[in-house]
């Protein structure tokens, strides 16, 4: 059954809300999970060891739909090179993991803290293949955004309608080879982009709560 979004009716608030109670956490995160799993652990049991990012589900509506931004990440980078992610990096000292979300988003999109509501936040999880533990934040535009995206952090902006990104028939499943054996990997398919691993587990929590709506 698809996914309909009222327009209009949508209100951040009500989403505010539902992140404040109790959330499906790993359960729905495996729903876009490769098989086999690139490891076993929960950011739980690493959170000690581990990297730490924050990272940004930026909400905010275009030509009166609603929209979230996603960013293609270069060839050069070090961690995660050609794949697509959320707008988000390492801690910095001092910072929390919104304020690290905040300050990426300005350094990659160029939107301005001041533009942005936070309204909440996902389950953490770990990356096992490069030892991060990302920290969803979820956050509403105040008004129109205009990207100016960093060339060295992205390559491409992706702005996803909220619509098709949580509509079932864009969810997809093929067979890769990753590191030289055969991985099935769910994803969403948006355009010519396909959008999976972490980026996709973390999207498959915050689909289930925007369901619960």
């Amino acid at each position: 059954m698809k996914m309909k979004i009222d327009q209009e009716a949508f209100d951040p608030e009500r989403l505010a809300r539902k992140l404040g109670q109790d959330k499906p956490g790993l359960q729905a995160q495996l729903k876009m999970v490769p098989e086999p799993r690139p490891g076993q652990k929960v950011y739980t049991e690493v959170e000690e060891t581990c990297l730490k990012a924050g990272v940004m589900l930026l909400l905010y509506r275009r030509q009166g739909l609603w929209h979230m931004v996603l960013i293609r990440r270069p060839s050069t980078m070090l961690y995660h090179k050609d794949q697509i992610g959320f707008p988000g990096g390492q801690l910095e000292q001092g910072e929390n993991f919104e304020q690290a979300a905040l300050r990426e988003t300005w350094e990659e999109l160029g939107v301005y803290p001041d533009q942005i509501q936070i309204i909440g936040s996902l389950t953490p999880l770990y990356i096992p293949p490069s030892n991060f533990c990302i920290y969803p934040v979820v956050a509403a535009a105040s008004g129109p955004l205009s990207f100016k995206p960093h060339p060295e952090e992205v390559a491409e902006v992706i702005e996803v309608p909220l619509s098709h990104l949580l509509d079932p028939d864009h969810v997809r499943r093929e067979t890769w080879r990753i590191d030289g054996r055969p991985v099935e990997v769910p994803f969403y398919a948006f355009e010519h982009h396909k959008i999976w691993g972490a980026t996709a587990m973390v999207l498959a929590e915050f689909q289930e709560i925007f369901e619960s709506l």
